[in-house]
């Protein structure tokens, strides 16, 4: 698919079917949490030892042959969407480290020939990219007990390189702007289970084990709208506790047009509580800064909310996540 225009993706978000549900129809807001009962949902969700005391896969696990097999069922028209920004150029307050890319020309063989030199530091609110399990540590460990100076000291355990194979599997975006009839979600709205289940029950779609789960809040319908804020102030996203919602249905990945944090935070003294969860605690990679906003379009034009996902990270031994291009196919 083409990349639309703002003015062409913003008429066919609008004017796409709406529901007749105020933004205040769903429980929007979720309270404060205590440091103490953060340390407890990372017992609760912990998958350390499911898949054995040396696996470097997590929720990886989860997608299964047969979920590839029934993933691939879902292609039907074969329309494929990319769900990724382009790398980002451009210095502002939230792309301190832009993309450089410089392009060599030479002579070879009898030949014209042109390469490229790519440079990107790509964890953070600018790039779309995954995080791997090597990212966030709680009290010095990573997921599954792997210390944290272990690999500060170079070990290449939980490396993205473990995803070398790829994630093939059910997709499913929850438009929550869609679900609200508005255009986006306001920066700061919290996403609770609430919202989730509320989004489950006017579909008819069961989020379950093995699936990446794809949050679109609008951001950047947001960002077309309202201009450029301090993300880091007020994003929407998922409340902290959404994480023993996703340990209960074995969601293989989570990721969303922004960092599936909600910020500020639930938790003082820690900025994205939810990452350290999910990574930690579950396993469980994370997609960030997507771009949901063509998808959107055509899951609203079919009402078909579930699609296979196909992304794959570089294949870097001991990285902590990599740049990627996701895809949708319906």
């Amino acid at each position: 698919m083409n990349r639309l225009t703002a003015t062409a993706l913003t008429t066919l978000l609008v004017a796409g079917p709406m529901l007749a549900c105020s933004q205040d129809d769903v429980q929007t807001d979720a309270g404060p949490v205590s440091i103490e009962t953060h340390r407890e949902w990372m017992q609760e969700v912990s998958n350390w030892g499911r898949w054995g005391e040396d696996d470097e896969l997590g929720t990886l696990n989860l997608i299964t042959d047969q979920k590839r097999l029934d993933a691939s069922g879902l292609v039907r028209e074969g329309v494929s969407v990319s769900l990724a920004l382009d790398l980002n150029t451009q210095e502002d307050p939230l792309n301190q480290n832009p993309f450089k890319h410089k392009r060599d020309f030479a002579e070879f063989g009898g030949h014209q020939v042109a390469g490229d030199d790519y440079a990107v530091t790509y964890h953070g609110f600018a790039h779309s990219h995954i995080d791997g399990l090597p990212h966030f540590a709680h009290d010095g460990k990573f997921y599954n007990g792997v210390p944290y100076k272990e690999v500060e000291q170079g070990s290449h355990k939980l490396g993205i390189h473990n995803a070398k194979n790829g994630i093939f599997t059910r997709g499913v975006l929850v438009d929550m702007p869609w679900l609200k009839g508005v255009d986006y979600l306001e920066p700061g709205t919290v996403i609770t289970i609430a919202d989730l289940e509320a989004w489950e029950a006017k579909t008819g779609i069961e989020i379950g084990s093995g699936d990446v789960l794809l949050l679109r809040t609008g951001r950047w319908e947001a960002v077309r709208q309202l201009g450029q804020w301090n993300f880091l102030e007020r994003a929407a996203g998922f409340h902290a506790s959404v994480a023993l919602w996703l340990k209960q249905r074995d969601v293989s990945v989570i990721g969303c047009d922004g960092v599936s944090d909600a910020m500020p935070s639930p938790i003082e003294g820690l900025a994205n509580p939810l990452h350290e969860l999910v990574l930690v605690g579950l396993g469980m990679p994370i997609l960030d800064n997507l771009d949901l906003d063509a998808v959107a379009v055509e899951a609203r034009k079919r009402s078909r909310w579930e699609f296979l996902f196909v992304g794959s990270p570089l294949r870097v031994r001991g990285g902590t996540g990599s740049p990627l291009n996701p895809i949708a196919v319906f």
